[in-house]
């Protein structure tokens, strides 16, 4: 069966739940505020997870989180700001950032494994010695 749930006809009107709203669409229009609060909830777990875990592969991944919200943040701004490319062209570098962040401390990581046997960003103060 052909789900029409959010199918927009030809001619202008739009179904949604098999019900014709005079040619209104009830779809809803993703703004600014969207992606703002799926950035914050995004920039919220990724705090999180820096703050609260002690594994150190986790507390890179909570990085990892805080920079995609950062990524949110300039398309949306971008898009609804008319900032033209740059917010995008930002988004591109701090992947690249992210990329290389994530090889240089997942490296680091595998050689704090290999001479302590252990990850845990709380037992790793020993490096001083």
């Amino acid at each position: 069966m052909l789900d029409t749930r959010f199918w927009i006809l030809d001619s202008g009107y739009s179904i949604l739940d098999n019900e014709i709203n005079n040619g209104r669409s009830k779809l809803l229009h993703v703004g600014l505020t969207h992606f703002l609060i799926v950035s914050a909830i995004l920039f919220s777990l990724g705090i999180y997870g820096i703050v609260t875990r002690k594994n150190a592969v986790m507390v890179l991944m909570g990085i990892e989180l805080v920079l995609n919200s950062a990524n949110i943040n300039f398309i949306a701004f971008s898009k609804y700001g008319n900032f033209g490319l740059s917010g995008q062209v930002i988004a591109l570098f701090v992947i690249i950032l992210a990329a290389a962040e994530a090889a240089i401390a997942l490296a680091i990581v595998l050689n704090i494994y290999k001479t302590f046997s252990n990850v845990n960003v709380d037992e790793i103060d020993h490096l001083k010695e």
